[in-house]
């Protein structure tokens, strides 16, 4: 599913990484846990999580994440949004729960990592 499709599937809205909307996920993960995302031996991943922080940021880089959708309406920081452009990952910010933004683009046809 192309980051483009997750933005209007979620209402979503981009703040870092604008020009890779055209870019293909193939799965999704749902977590507020990082070490939980660690454990992940997958590519072209969708996080979606509650969590908003530079640990955040920094645990996505580590795991080859290619894109955030941050949930429940939590804003990325100014220094959050500075992390991810300087690692190329794309930040997203959509009102819906974890639970509801997970569900439509399961319903889309994004795949579960599990």
């Amino acid at each position: 599913m192309k980051i483009s499709e997750i933005i209007k599937y979620a209402d979503a809205r981009i703040v870092s990484g604008s020009l890779a909307t055209d870019k293909d996920l193939e799965k999704a993960f749902s977590s507020d846990l990082m070490s939980d995302v660690l454990t992940l031996d997958e590519e072209s991943i969708l996080l979606i999580t509650g969590l908003a922080n530079l640990q955040l940021v920094r645990t996505a880089e580590m795991a080859d994440i290619q894109a955030v959708l941050l949930a429940r309406g939590k804003p990325a920081s100014a220094e959050m949004i500075e992390l991810a452009k300087e690692n190329g990952l794309v930040l997203l910010e959509t009102p819906f729960s974890i639970y509801k933004a997970s569900g439509i683009l399961y319903a889309k046809g994004l795949k579960a990592v599990y």
